[in-house]
């Protein structure tokens, strides 16, 4: 499989690991859009949102319950954002699930 974060989870590319458990993976985006930016994967492959269902679904359960422990690590406690971008008019760049969080700062209410 060519993806990326498939990549680096095999080690094949490094990234700047802050989470891992047994499901869920999570590392610094390498092009920040805020002071904190991780994404955070799951460890089994799946495409977008779209490719959730109900086979899979445990595991964003999984990623949902990381992402509080993830900010709180990350020194979140003001508030933060998680996105998640999804096909190519959401502007998704990596066809493997991922959920930004972003925070660190005031984030503008605007979203594009």
């Amino acid at each position: 499989m060519d993806c990326l974060f498939c990549k680096i989870l095999a080690g094949d590319i490094p990234s700047a690991k802050v989470y891992e458990n047994e499901w869920v993976y999570a590392f610094r985006d390498i092009n920040p859009q805020a002071p904190v930016h991780v994404l955070v994967i799951p460890k089994e492959h799946i495409a977008s949102a779209d490719a959730i269902s109900a086979e899979n679904s445990a595991v964003v359960a999984r990623i949902f319950e990381a992402i509080p422990v993830i900010a709180k690590q990350e020194g979140l406690a003001n508030g933060y954002r998680v996105l998640t971008n999804c096909g190519e008019d959401g502007c998704q760049s990596v066809k493997h699930l991922h959920f930004h969080i972003l925070g660190g700062k005031k984030l503008s209410e605007q979203m594009g």
